[in-house]
């Protein structure tokens, strides 16, 4: 009887140095994703909610680029490439409407951004903490309060007839002022109440960095004879640097996105030539004249802008060696 050797199985050639150090690497990964799988169950709601409502909608931005209609569908839609972003730049209505996006924007970032910096640094040298509490309370609260309450209380008190402001400026010997009417005046009318109602709760977030800074600096600073403006200015105003830099970041990324609510309340006949700004001029294009195409056009060159934008400032940052998003 003939004798059928087997062969021995050669060896698996040994993985090189890269491939063993990826294999080792990634079976870390799973460990450590292995001993917080809490932690990344409860990240999935808020990952299917980023995917389904801020990634998934933007398949319908293409209706920018086609002549879009209900019947057809996004796919149907005859492609006319940049033809509604040409009819936007060339229409009379561009310099208007951008330039009014940009006076409130610029005017809101000069005045909205430095002011919670100011409170927040000024609370903070409260002494007593119930009143530090209760000055809080007070700043923040308008945040709470519904914007279209607040352009309600805007419309009673600025009336010309029967207003507070309108009186006591009666009362001065002056006369009484259309504010809500007068073109002139919306731009510091839209700023100052967004000053009003934000800036408090925009000051929280520099009061917890502030809490951040080692109070042994503030001893040093008082052993050595520094006031408080002194120690505002070395102490408190470079430790709250990075998170200034990278809010200031955020709101020039976010400089063209003009509260649309309160423009569109605030917004009369009599105000429309400073009043219409990139957003509500979406509203009225989009959803009164249903030209569908032309206002996710004039939309999408102002997120293309904001992002123009925000990457820009963000590479400044970087270049000058300051806090950045990335």
């Amino acid at each position: 009887m003939s004798r059928v050797l087997a062969r021995p199985t050669p060896a698996a050639p040994p993985a090189s140095p890269p491939q063993a150090r990826q294999r080792k690497a990634f079976s870390l990964r799973l460990k450590r994703v292995g001993r917080a799988w809490q932690l990344y169950v409860l990240l999935i709601p808020a990952l299917v909610y980023i995917a389904v409502f801020k990634y998934w909608p933007m398949y319908g931005v293409q209706i920018a680029f086609r002549n879009y209609n209900p019947v057809d569908g996004f796919s149907g839609s005859p492609w006319v490439g940049l033809q509604h972003f040409v009819r936007f730049v060339n229409s009379y209505q561009f310099s208007q409407v951008v330039g009014n996006t940009l006076w409130i924007a610029v005017l809101g970032l000069l005045l909205a951004f430095p002011i919670p910096i100011i409170l927040a640094l000024l609370v903070n040298q409260l002494q007593s903490e119930r009143f530090k509490k209760f000055t809080q309370t007070v700043l923040y609260s308008p945040a709470f309060i519904s914007t279209v309450v607040v352009v309600g209380i805007m419309f009673v008190l600025l009336s010309p007839r029967s207003g507070l402001v309108n009186n006591a400026i009666q009362l001065a010997g002056g006369q009484p002022v259309f504010f809500m009417g007068s073109p002139e005046w919306f731009r510091p009318v839209y700023v100052i109440s967004d000053v009003w109602q934000n800036a408090g709760f925009s000051m929280i977030v520099y009061l917890a960095a502030l809490s951040g800074i080692d109070p042994a600096l503030h001893d040093a600073a008082k052993v050595d004879g520094a006031s408080k403006l002194q120690r505002i200015r070395h102490i408190d105003l470079p430790g709250i640097m990075p998170v200034i830099t990278v809010l200031f970041i955020l709101a020039i990324g976010n400089l063209l996105n003009v509260g649309f609510e309160k423009a569109l309340l605030m917004q009369t006949n009599l105000n429309l030539p400073t009043s219409e700004i990139i957003q509500t001029y979406v509203y009225h294009a989009g959803l009164q004249q249903a030209q569908f195409s032309y206002s996710a056009a004039i939309g999408l060159f102002n997120s293309v802008l904001n992002l123009v934008l925000l990457l820009t400032f963000n590479w400044v940052a970087r270049r000058a060696n300051q806090a950045t998003l990335w």
